[in-house]
């Protein structure tokens, strides 16, 4: 082997030895091999069932949805955040309030008693510039409960990070209205007064510091209210009563439900401080990820109407009379008298029926023609009270293997039958018919 230079290269040792063997290979590989190379995919396992799909809320996400709320009372931002779980019967609620300004006091309470939202959703009535908040700002409101449903953990401590940002900012502390309580980690909201709420209005882009998000946060004010400064800033109080009975357990993340004030409010006797969420609320909304829909997916109300109208048989509606049992039967048809349905009187064998259940003696059938094509005569019309000629009886029917369907029994026998009705039609001075007679077609 010679190198560019003209002089021969010297493989020597275990590179010599290297090269045979690749030599080798190369020469005694049959030459089909050498064309074509076959890759054996081993088959895919079979696959399990997926998983539910979540799609989940980003970090940034969940700070531009919660910055406008985070500095709510706890009460408040409790039942908020189950009431934007029904964003309908916000949108419902709301308007109805709007429509309906002067309804306040014990008048609101007997009016909500007449609706079906859930207490959640009630109770926000009587904080109604909130209720305005969700309604105009839908999609918000929709994202904040299907965070919430799905990510409940990630929004509780979303909401306390944004309270410890605007607590180090120096735009969250203890006012008049409203008492900032701290534990360790947890910082809680509380109204000064139990049943009068105050709502906060604020910037969410300046009271938690500079923002640190490329996007702005959500934000909206009450109208006629303006913000200049990233401090809270709040109205009149509205007194709530027990409408808002809602709460944070802050060390489980979780919201809580005041038994006591709940009960006031609703009339109810709930015992257990657990909230759940209610799909027959939801009226419809779809659920942002599979997992959640799996969770709380369920048939809605209406169901069966929406069968009936996509033509499907309404069930029990025509399944007729219930069948009766065998002892039912057998106790019916031993009264006197009773005999089983569609069967005749029973007759002692031999004895003939009595005159007034006699018919007439239909006459023999007369012989079929030899020929199939000739045209049979038609008898003579026979004078009125003259006997009918006897005619000679049809062979005996084949043997029940060999015997025509139904259909065709009495094919061939339209003469004697055509006879027997010239009597009759003779015997009233009708004129007779005649072979291949009859109406015209298509109106038969």
């Amino acid at each position: 082997m010679e190198v560019p230079g003209g002089k021969p290269l010297a493989i020597h040792g275990p590179l010599k030895r290297a090269f045979a063997w690749v030599l080798a290979l190369v020469f005694c590989r049959p030459p089909f091999a050498l064309a074509q190379e076959v890759i054996v995919v081993p088959p895919a396992a079979s696959a399990a069932p997926s998983a539910p799909v979540q799609r989940l809320f980003s970090q940034q996400e969940l700070d531009q949805i919660l910055a406008p709320i985070a500095l709510y009372p706890d009460a408040l931002l409790a039942q908020l955040l189950m009431a934007s779980t029904y964003p309908l019967e916000v949108v419902e609620a709301a308007r109805w309030v709007k429509a309906h300004p002067d309804t306040t006091g014990d008048q609101l309470q007997a009016a909500l008693q007449e609706q079906t939202w859930d207490p959640s959703v009630k109770g926000l009535t009587a904080v109604p510039q909130v209720l305005a908040m969700m309604d105009q700002k839908l999609d918000w409101t929709q994202k904040l409960g299907d965070a919430f449903l799905s990510q409940q953990q990630a929004v509780m401590d979303t909401i306390q990070s944004l309270r410890t940002r605007a607590q180090a900012a120096g735009h969250l502390a203890s006012t008049p209205e409203q008492t900032v309580v701290t534990q360790g980690q947890q910082i809680s909201i509380v109204p000064a007064a139990p049943e009068v709420i105050y709502v906060p209005i604020y910037d969410p882009a300046l009271v938690y510091g500079p923002w640190w998000w490329p996007a702005p946060p959500y934000y909206w004010y009450p109208p006629g209210y303006v913000v200049y400064g990233p401090g809270l800033y709040f109205g009149f109080g509205l007194f709530v009563g027990a409408a808002i009975w809602g709460g944070c357990d802050w060390p489980h993340r979780t919201v809580t439900v005041n038994v006591q004030r709940y009960n006031a409010y609703t009339h109810a006797r709930v015992v257990t401080s657990r909230w759940t969420h209610a799909p027959e609320h939801r009226l419809g909304v779809p659920y942002r990820d599979d997992a959640t829909r799996r969770q709380f997916g369920r048939e809605l109300p209406g169901a069966e109407f929406r069968r009936d109208f996509r033509g499907y048989e309404p069930q029990g509606q025509y399944a007729g009379p219930p069948r009766p049992s065998v002892d039912q039967i057998q106790s019916r048809l031993a009264r006197p008298g009773v005999q089983p349905p569609g069967r005749p009187p029973a007759v002692e064998r031999g004895e003939p029926p009595p005159a007034a259940q006699r018919l007439p003696a239909a006459p023999s059938p007369a012989p079929r023609a030899p020929a199939p094509s000739a045209q049979p005569e038609r008898p003579a019309a026979l004078p009125r009270g003259e006997p009918p000629t006897p005619v000679r009886r049809l062979p005996a029917a084949p043997p029940a293997a060999e015997r025509s369907p139904p259909a065709f029994e009495g094919f061939g026998h339209g003469e004697a039958a055509r006879a027997y009705s010239n009597r009759g039609a003779a015997s009233r001075g009708v004129p007779h018919s005649a072979p291949g007679g009859g109406a015209p077609r298509g109106h038969r």
